[in-house]
């Protein structure tokens, strides 16, 4: 099945719901399954606009179900998230398929599992924690190069306040919201 169906015989002006006779069937039905995809391998739209070097706004628009998107752009979604681009894909009647769920559940284990070897103050933690790395390893041998969560920054003392904390805003926005 493809992205889009259409048929040669079928001119511009031609525009019907029946699969395979038009170029309008992309905007009526799901074509790709972009966020469903990106949410169970645990990745933010951040994550991927960073990667694709476009604002978060272009990553929502190509999450719609029925945005139609180049070839090259699915192969770069594909690089990102890690999985076939066939799983990318909507098929007639199809959900995320059963190995990809349960791929994106360990992986989600093992960068756990990996975080905690590395914050692991030594003794009978470390060896429990490596040892869920390894039996996570041996369950699914693809798992060997994943890297533990990120941790970005510092982190902070209870006494810090976070960014948002020293940005100012306008009384108008709140005036807005009141009416």
């Amino acid at each position: 099945m493809s992205i889009v169906e259409y048929s040669v015989d079928t001119d511009a002006s031609d525009v019907s719901d029946a699969p395979g006779e038009s170029f309008g069937l992309a905007n009526h039905r799901a074509l790709h399954r972009l966020a469903a995809v990106r949410r169970s391998q645990g990745i933010s739209r951040a994550t991927v606009a960073r990667h694709l070097k476009v604002d978060v706004s272009e990553i929502c628009r190509q999450e719609e179900e029925n945005s139609d998107l180049p070839i090259w752009v699915l192969y770069e979604w594909q690089k990102i998230l890690d999985v076939p681009v066939a799983e990318l894909l909507v098929e007639a009647e199809d959900s995320l398929s059963q190995p990809l769920m349960q791929r994106a559940q360990l992986v989600r284990l093992m960068k756990t599992a990996l975080a905690l070897v590395e914050h692991a103050d030594g003794g009978a933690t470390l060896t429990m924690a490596q040892t869920l790395v390894d039996q996570l390893v041996e369950v699914m041998p693809e798992l060997q190069g994943i890297a533990a969560w990120k941790a970005v920054g510092k982190r902070r003392s209870l006494d810090d306040l976070g960014i948002a904390a020293t940005r100012s805003m306008s009384e108008e926005i709140f005036i807005e919201l009141m009416d």
